[in-house]
């Protein structure tokens, strides 16, 4: 039973691979003037109020959408993986990004212009189906990411914001570490302040949850917080 089990979750690996290239090839060829850009860790892809002229298609890394308030508070909007698209505002003519995009480790995206974008998803109807489930997707993804900030408490919310980060939940593997980050973004990312975390990611390390080793090591065990009532 055991090599069956490996053996399905190779193939459904696999399976998803290729699908994630076959759409980025799909992309190329059909949108005329797509751009291959690559990111590192920590740049910003585009700043909230900058022009918005584009969609973004993630083939390799993490992207992390924030905004800033008038009074200068910055909140996490949403955490993009694999497969995702970005920057679709432009689209419904939204002029200026409402978020600033940053990568959150070494990033290959697909730039799409505006213009060739709108004409593929009027053309092309399979890419279109595709496009607007992965929307409505990543929609429902950050209506539960609000939810959970106003209902849980600051420990499942850290815990949580560290298994997303490791992808638990995603089709893909989860990683087991999740590249190093500073507390104080940790506590912009879940509205909170630096000493909570740090009460919380020390709380996790004596229990066995993470660990540090070239980064921040995710424990499936970490579960449990968000898990328990």
């Amino acid at each position: 039973m055991m090599w069956y089990i490996t053996g399905l979750t190779e193939y459904m690996k696999s399976k998803r691979k290729k699908q994630l290239l076959s759409l980025s090839r799909y992309l190329t060829t059909l949108v005329p003037g797509t751009s291959a850009l690559h990111v590192q860790a920590g740049q910003a892809i585009f700043y909230q109020g900058s022009s918005a002229d584009a969609v973004y298609y993630i083939r390799r890394g993490a992207v992390k959408l924030t905004a800033v308030s008038q009074a200068g508070r910055e909140v996490a909007v949403g955490f993009l993986n694999v497969g995702d698209f970005f920057g679709e505002g432009c689209l419904v003519g939204q002029s200026k990004h409402l978020t600033t995009a940053r990568a959150m480790d070494l990033t290959s995206l697909l730039v799409l212009k505006r213009k060739e974008m709108i004409r593929v998803l009027h053309e092309e109807q399979a890419f279109s189906d595709r496009f607007i489930l992965r929307m409505l997707k990543r929609k429902a993804r950050i209506e539960e990411d609000l939810v959970v900030h106003l209902f849980n408490s600051i420990e499942k919310r850290l815990a949580r914001t560290l298994l997303l980060l490791a992808s638990y939940g995603k089709k893909s593997r989860p990683r087991k570490i999740i590249p190093q980050i500073s507390q104080t973004k940790l506590a912009k990312m879940i509205g909170t302040n630096r000493g909570s975390v740090n009460i919380f990611m020390d709380k996790f390390r004596k229990l066995g949850y993470i660990d540090y080793d070239g980064g921040i090591h995710i424990d499936p065990s970490l579960l449990c917080v968000v898990l328990l009532d």
